[in-house]
This record gives structure tokens, C-alpha cells and sequence, in this order.
């Protein structure tokens, strides 16, 4: 099942308080990032983040779960209404993010 730009646009609203979110199209699904790094994604209408050791220790109660067959396990992040919660969240995971890749 293909994500709603719908429940992208409410994820989109709810981390406005964050700089430079953006996402990509991907087969159905949307890829997110914080100032270019990957963090998470909206799968199957769920918001799922990497499971960094700060997500890991701000979410301790998270749901683990694939984002897709063969991929591995994120949080499933379900406290979407608070902003400030997920501002928070961001701004500690994004040390732990890998740095991105520079295409050739």
C-alpha cells in the first residue's frame, strides 16, 4: 500500500518547526531528510525513523518494524502530534546520522 501525500503533508506540518526538512518520492513511499541526511521515512501511511541511539533511547516503548520487505527495522514514531517532541527527537539524532554520500 502506497502512502497518502495527505499523511506526507500532516508529517511535513508537524516537523515545521525543524530547518531544512525534505523529502523524495519513492515508489509510493517518501524518503526524509534533515539537512540532507536521511532519517526516516512515511511508510504504508506509518512514520518511521532510524533507530539511532538517541530515537532508541527517546522512544524506548517504539514499535519495530520494517519500512518493506528485506529492509531493516525502524521506529514507528506515534507520538506525531507534539512538534516540540519532534523537533527534539531530530535535532538529537542528527549527530548519530551518517554523513551523506557525494555522487561521482
Amino acid at each position: 500500500m502506497a502512502s497518502s501525500k495527505e499523511y506526507l503533508d500532516f508529517i511535513l506540518e508537524q516537523l515545521s518547526e525543524v530547518e531544512e526538512i525534505s523529502y523524495r518520492a519513492m515508489m509510493g513511499e517518501y524518503i526524509l531528510y534533515h539537512r540532507g541526511k536521511i532519517f526516516g521515512g512515511i511508510y504504508d501511511d506509518c512514520f518511521l525513523v532510524k533507530p539511532t541511539k538517541s530515537a532508541l533511547a527517546m522512544l524506548p516503548e517504539a514499535e519495530k518494524q520494517p519500512p518493506y520487505a528485506g529492509a531493516k527495522e525502524m521506529l514507528l514514531v506515534d507520538n506525531v502530534e507534539n512538534k516540540d517532541f519532534l523537533r527534539q527527537l531530530l535535532e538529537a539524532m542528527y549527530e548519530e546520522l551518517p554523513a551523506v554520500k557525494k555522487k561521482k
